[in-house]
């Protein structure tokens, strides 16, 4: 299975579609926030790919702050990262991630990629597509699992910036 994660598209369309379109083999979309413009946007356009949204400080619509989706097998706690403070630290996302059963934690708000392993659970920020800080590429994350057992993430230089 193939996971599409995206974040902190800020009303950039074009961005998170040029994304969508380089990944139409995704079986998910994950949207972790500031985005919810133009994510219904996409999904609209794909109906027929689910899509998980969450709720960032930039939105204001009626979604979840934070939602937890099994794939393949796989607990998956998807948040923006604001609510778990994810600036000073990810031990309050990783605790969040564990009191769920969850293997794999995915946040945004930052802006900054990041991909690892924290205490046993799998941990990626894919970073901004529209506004990567740090001097940073735009981003995003790929997740790849399988039913054997192999969780395989990775983050994605974005191709181009509309």
């Amino acid at each position: 299975m193939k996971i599409l994660v995206v974040s902190d598209t800020h009303h950039n369309f074009n961005v998170l579609n040029e994304a969508v379109n380089e990944n139409l083999d995704a079986d998910l979309i994950i949207h972790l926030g500031d985005g919810e413009n133009e994510a219904r946007d996409i999904h609209n356009l794909h109906p027929e790919k689910p899509m998980i949204y969450v709720l960032g400080n930039c939105d204001y619509g009626m979604h979840k702050s934070k939602h937890i989706v099994t794939a393949c097998g796989y607990k998956i706690y998807c948040c923006h990262g604001h609510i778990e403070d994810v600036h000073s630290g990810l031990e309050r996302l990783v605790e969040a991630a564990k009191e769920n059963d969850c293997k794999i934690a995915l946040y945004g708000h930052t802006h900054l990629y990041r991909n690892e392993k924290i205490d046993d659970v799998y941990v990626m920020n894919p970073g901004s597509l529209d506004s990567p800080r740090n001097h940073n590429v735009p981003t995003y994350g790929i997740i790849e699992l399988s039913s054997k057992g192999d969780i395989q993430m990775r983050i994605v230089e974005a191709k181009g910036r509309a």
